[in-house]
């Protein structure tokens, strides 16, 4: 029983952890890889551009199919059924309402929400505390 909920305590936090760098690892290590890449030459290269767009998918790729992952690991865990994905456009007229059946969101979907309300929360924070006025004084 101590192991299971370890284990759940675990996963929760390597998916906290996945989601908050989908918005800060990810971006921050592709920038530096495209500055490595563009060494000390004057001016922005095409082939440091390049770097940063194969690094930045290729790393955003690795932690969705990783959230992925240890979220139908926590549902194992936690007993829940694997419910089947389908997107919305695929989905006939006819099939009802779009709710999940499964009895409400998962655990992967709270990770997921409460990192884009973070990632919101410290734009703003940055924006109208950190930013400063780009008007300029008059």
């Amino acid at each position: 029983m101590a192991a299971t909920h370890a284990k759940r305590v675990l996963i929760l936090a390597l998916m906290g952890l996945a989601a908050v760098n989908l918005f800060t690892g990810a971006p921050l290590l592709a920038i530096w890889v495209g500055a490595q890449v563009q060494g000390d030459a004057g001016g922005l290269s095409t082939t440091a551009v390049l770097t940063v767009v194969v690094v930045m998918a290729l790393l955003c790729s690795g932690l969705v199919w990783g959230l992925g992952r240890m979220g139908a690991a926590y549902d194992a865990l936690t007993g829940r059924a694997a419910a089947r994905r389908q997107t919305t456009w695929m989905k006939p007229f006819n099939s009802g309402p779009a709710h999940s059946s499964s009895g409400g969101l998962s655990a992967l979907d709270k990770v997921l929400i409460g990192a884009v309300v973070l990632a919101g929360l410290g734009f703003e924070a940055w924006f109208f505390l950190l930013a400063g006025s780009s008007l300029g004084s008059a």
